[in-house]
């Protein structure tokens, strides 16, 4: 196993809540507006330490979409996934995005989030795996 080079972020950041590693930063959050199995979702344009795992096609709550899950390089977790490609055009504006899931990340305030305290999920994009 080599040495593990790690970015830093500077501002408002999301880490991974098992080893804090830096995930992303609020600047770079495209929407909050999306939905998994676990509760909220934000998409972001930008993500850092993680990498990708095989592509597959997802039935998603929007439609069929290729994605890849993500990992955080420090402990191996499941943060979240990338979208590859869409096959319905409206979809298009995802490719190349990730969504993390607040579940599985820490936010800026330091807080991690429970899917329990929020209200049930009702929209935008959902995993249905």
């Amino acid at each position: 196993m080599g040495r593990l080079f790690l970015i830093d972020l500077e501002g408002r950041i999301y880490s991974c809540k098992h080893c804090q590693t830096h995930l992303g930063l609020t600047d770079h959050i495209v929407s909050k507006s999306f939905h998994c199995r676990h509760g909220k979702a934000y998409l972001f344009s930008k993500v850092v330490n993680v990498t990708l795992g095989e592509l597959e096609e997802r039935m998603m709550m929007t439609g069929m979409h290729t994605v890849a899950d993500i990992f955080c390089v420090s402990c191996g977790s499941i943060v979240g996934w990338k979208y590859e490609s869409a096959h319905e055009k409206a979809q298009k504006y995802k490719e190349g995005k990730f969504i993390l899931e607040r579940f599985k990340v820490t936010g800026p305030d330091g807080n991690s989030y429970w899917a329990h305290h929020e209200a049930p999920v009702v929209g935008s994009d959902a995993d249905d795996a």
